[in-house]
């Protein structure tokens, strides 16, 4: 019986959580979706003022994607990258190198980018997140920062048609919403 006890005030512990996480969402980033839901739950959210939907993911506090494992992770690092940490600083020559090394192997040295930066472009590493195929009916509420899902909900369209992904999009909003009021 108190084992019982003990779990159950776990896990409205982890509920009311949730739900304060949740309540910090003010804005959302949508990614894209299998179909192109991620446009009609852009209109929905936007409709209801549920949420502000946000086309910078910088300024967003959570994003919204149909899929979880390693290509949301790639696809997050690259729209919220790790701070770099500040480069040391160089020691100050001596004196004495300065005097040693010719004028014009210093001009040389200075300036030149490397010739690897150059031949590669600056998005080759970047994965592209892709619309085509069909979602499998779960969408994700991450916090960008932390990678924690903060809400998810199972809702399948049953077909990819304009119609049926708003109706869609409207059961997943009002499901967030009930969310957010903690029923």
């Amino acid at each position: 019986m108190k084992i019982a006890a003990v779990l159950l005030s776990g896990i409205f512990a982890l509920a009311s959580n949730a739900s304060a996480q949740l309540a910090n969402v003010h804005s959302v980033y949508l990614l894209p979706m299998g179909g192109g839901l991620d446009q009609h739950l852009a209109n929905r959210i936007t409709g209801s003022g549920l949420f502000q939907v946000v086309a910078d993911p910088k300024k967003a506090d959570a994003v919204f994607t149909d899929r979880l494992g390693e290509g949301l992770e790639t696809r997050l690092s690259e729209l919220y990258p790790e701070p770099k940490p500040p480069e040391p600083t160089p020691p100050k020559p001596k004196p004495e190198a300065a005097k040693t090394q010719p004028a014009a192997a210093k001009s040389d040295e200075e300036g030149k980018p490397d010739a690897q930066a150059e031949a590669k472009p600056k998005d080759a590493n970047l994965t592209r997140a892709s619309s085509f195929g069909s979602g499998k009916g779960t969408i994700f509420l991450v916090d960008p920062h932390s990678r924690v899902v903060l809400w998810s909900f199972y809702e399948k369209p049953k077909n990819t048609s304009s119609a049926e992904l708003d109706r869609t999009a409207g059961h997943i909003v009002a499901r967030l919403q009930r969310a957010l009021k903690g029923k």
